[in-house]
């Protein structure tokens, strides 16, 4: 007995449903953005405008930490929430002084509380110091343990934190010595910016996870996690912090140091070009635009497709469906209109509005794809519950045929390494094949990029990068036990050996 195709679909939706965990995150949520500026006598209203720039990487908190020859402490301000709802003009005017941090966040490690939010400020042997870290330590987990039982008393459940309890350590060494030593204590990704009364201290990890540049402004130096920032402030970019470097901004100009690690290979986040970086920035020489492009060049020559219109997933679906539109000669429409507009919450409807969260976000121009083929691009699918909302929509707009196509390789495995990937289980991806993957969203067809399509679209930048989040091949050792919580579960540091 022939088994209907229709009835089949439908198990496996009810199977798949049952299999993803309800997590509310269903898109890799971003890590976070660091920001300093040294020698400028607005340095705090500077580094607001360049967190500004650098929200896409972080929505949770924001803050910023000065230094003024004048004051005897550092000044700083956070709190939770968005850039414009932390700050104003009353609390930019309080932190006074030429050189400053800031940092936006997405918790990786440690809840999103306001007792998390970053700079971190301490005050120790080695006199006041903050920290804006971007990354996660993967054996944070482990120091902390080793500290506490040495006395030490932890303000956060932060990973970052560590960084600042082993610089408290007594030793000989002076302040940049100590910083070194720290960063050579810790395993993962980090790209940070440390405030001292003598000057700014800026490192990148050996592997070169997490990007970190480097720049002027008037007399002054500025470091971002994203050339974008600097566009705002019309400050110039120099060049990249190299993995394993360490440099020092003070009285004396920059100064440049090494990690001495023994690394044969770099291992550079290579989602920051498929998904998180603004497509306005340039990382490793490479605009990320451009790398999105060819992305969406590469996934047209692996899945051509007759089709009469090209769509993207705003926003970070826009270049690759352009590549994908200029390498088949297939018509680029952006017939999904996002809202702009949207809070961090809303409140959420009953059934009185179907695909609420979906089409409160992305909602369709109905004209353009009533009896078309349409190609949709985007950046990558997580749990697939929005990308099947997205084909069920497209099927009411009367799109006679659907196929998606996904500008990077289906995720399987989690991010130790500062993006908040859900658990395996709830990557769809972990679960089926992409035949099973297509049924599921109900599309024509499906095509993600290959992984070696991924590496030749940004292969102008480097061709060591970071893919463990496809692959599964984690380019630093960490522990099994490892998530974002690790540092709050009080019962594993009583097992912990």
């Amino acid at each position: 007995m022939r088994k209907d195709p229709q009835q089949q679909a439908l198990k496996l939706n009810i199977q798949v449903d049952k299999i993803l965990c309800k997590e509310k995150s269903i898109r890799p949520r971003e890590e976070c953005g660091v920001f300093a500026i040294y020698g400028h006598a607005n340095a705090a209203e500077l580094t607001y405008y360049g967190l500004y720039a650098l929200q896409h990487r972080g929505q949770e908190s924001a803050g910023i930490a000065s230094f003024s020859p004048l004051k005897l402490h550092f000044q700083v301000f956070k709190g939770m929430g968005l850039v414009s709802q932390v700050f104003d003009t009353h609390s930019l005017s309080s932190l006074q002084g030429t050189m400053a941090i800031g940092h936006v966040r997405y918790s990786t490690t440690g809840s999103s509380t306001l007792l998390n939010a970053q700079p971190i400020v301490v005050s120790c042997s080695k006199g006041e110091l903050a920290l804006a870290h971007n990354g996660n330590i993967v054996n944070a987990a482990s120091i902390r343990r080793e500290l506490e039982n040495k006395g030490s008393i932890f303000q956060t459940t932060s990973d970052s934190e560590v960084i600042l309890h082993l610089m408290a350590q007594p030793t000989k060494e002076d302040i940049v010595g100590s910083f070194i030593n720290a960063l050579k204590k810790i395993k993962g990704a980090f790209s940070c910016v440390l405030l001292t009364r003598k000057g700014i201290m800026a490192a990148r990890d050996p592997l070169g996870f997490r990007p970190l540049s480097l720049g002027t402004i008037e007399s002054g130096y500025v470091i971002s996690s994203e050339t974008c920032a600097f566009d705002l402030i019309h400050a110039e970019y120099l060049r990249d912090i190299n993995p394993g470097e360490v440099v020092f901004i003070g009285e004396e100009g920059l100064q440049s140091y090494s990690l001495n690690e023994n690394v044969s290979r770099k291992a550079f986040c290579i989602f920051e070009y498929v998904y998180f970086a603004r497509p306005d920035s340039n990382i490793a020489g490479l605009n990320v635009s451009k790398a999105r492009i060819q992305m969406g060049r590469e996934l047209a020559k692996l899945y051509p497709v007759d089709a009469d219109i090209v769509v993207p997933v705003p926003d970070s679906g826009n270049y690759a469906a352009l590549g994908y539109s200029e390498q088949s000669a297939i018509p680029y429409y952006p017939a999904f209109v996002r809202n702009h507009y949207i809070g961090r919450t809303f409140i959420q409807p009953t059934q009185l509005i179907r695909d609420f969260s979906v089409r409160i976000k992305l909602n369709l121009i109905q004209q353009a794809i009533k009896g078309k083929r349409v190609v949709v691009v985007d950046d990558s699918i997580v749990r697939g519950t929005t990308a099947r909302a997205r084909v069920v929509n497209l099927r009411e707009a009367g799109a006679k045929e659907v196929h998606i196509r996904v500008s990077c390789p289906p995720h399987r495995f989690p991010c130790h390494y500062g993006i908040d990937f859900p658990n395996p289980k709830s990557l769809l991806a972990n679960q089926l094949a992409a035949e099973d993957i297509c049924k599921y969203l109900g599309a024509d067809s499906i095509g993600y990029l290959s992984h070696e399509a991924m590496i030749k679209a940004c292969s102008e930048a480097c061709t060591e990068f970071c893919t463990a989040c496809f692959t599964g091949k984690y380019p630093v050792d960490f522990d099994p036990d490892l998530d974002k919580m690790i540092l709050e579960r009080r019962p594993f540091f009583e097992n912990f050996s």
